[in-house]
């Protein structure tokens, strides 16, 4: 294994974090689906995917050094399982399931080019320029769970890319003092100005009513777009179905909890009842929406 990947334990600056560091990050996912339902075959499938995701993720926002050089490398190592043998334990555990399920390239680049584009960008002018992103960060991960579970037809991957598109949207409305601690915003340009909030305002202690209503407009925004996906559950049956009802009912619960919070979340992401998240899957799986 080279250097640039690291070990398990002790990893020097600049090096991969292994598997130790990235699979607890990739089971603790803001919107899990009930992974112990599902089998362990898709189980394994899963992790290894949500694994990659989360080892692109970690490169791009946690790194010290060349990051779009480490995620050249872990692009050069994507390559290597499907083609050969990889060297990060993440891609080892990633390579048979590309395999097995013949998964294709393109989703898994995206991810590593949405990585990029966050080193390169730190704002979004558009709404439209934010959503081009997500289909960059986030719905390729739908993707590929529908090919998990052999349901990827263009229809149902349409409907995917709302739902993940959707998520991707709450994570960022969760983290606005976050991402601005990393220089990033992506409130767009356009509603900041119409709700007259200012950037800088982004990491404040506490959230004034300009703030709140602009995040109220953007909370609206993302469930809309969670509600346009969600009939892609009554598309689905069995283990696919309980899957991606995760997803929306996770996706729900995380929108509500900004809600129940005021839209003030400077002072960090609401906390969301299990409870609540549970009922909400369980209406998710039981309506098909």
């Amino acid at each position: 294994m080279t250097e640039a990947f690291g070990r398990e334990a002790g990893e020097r600056a600049g090096d991969l974090p292994g598997e130790g560091a990235i699979l607890p990050l990739a089971a603790d996912e803001n919107f899990p689906v009930a992974m112990f339902l599902l089998g362990p075959r898709t189980r394994s499938h899963l992790t290894a995917i949500y694994g990659f995701a989360r080892l692109a993720d970690q490169i791009g926002d946690e790194l010290e050094g060349d990051r779009l050089a480490l995620l050249d490398r872990l692009q050069q190592d994507l390559e290597r399982a499907f083609s050969g043998e990889p060297e990060h334990p993440i891609l080892k555990r990633l390579a048979p399931t590309v395999r097995a399920l013949d998964l294709p390239r393109d989703p898994f680049l995206r991810l590593i080019e949405a990585n990029r584009r966050d080193q390169e960008k730190e704002s979004y002018e558009t709404f439209d320029e934010l959503l081009a992103y997500c289909d960059l960060s986030a719905n390729p991960v739908g993707e590929l769970v529908l090919y998990v579970f052999r349901q990827a037809t263009t229809d149902r991957i349409e409907l995917s890319d709302r739902i993940c598109s959707a998520l991707q949207l709450a994570e960022h409305w969760q983290d606005v003092a976050e991402d601005y601690g990393r220089r990033r915003v992506y409130i767009p340009a356009e509603d900041l100005e119409k709700f007259g909030v200012e950037a800088i305002e982004l990491g404040a202690v506490q959230a004034d009513d300009a703030l709140r209503r602009l995040l109220a407009f953007e909370v609206k925004r993302a469930r809309a777009l969670l509600d346009e996906g969600a009939p892609l559950v009554g598309r689905l049956r069995g283990r696919a179905r309980l899957a991606v009802a995760g997803y929306v009912g996770g996706g729900r619960a995380a929108l509500d909890g900004i809600a129940a919070k005021g839209f003030d979340v400077l002072a960090g992401p609401p906390p969301v009842s299990r409870l609540r998240r549970a009922l909400l899957i369980l209406r998710a799986f039981g309506t098909g929406r």
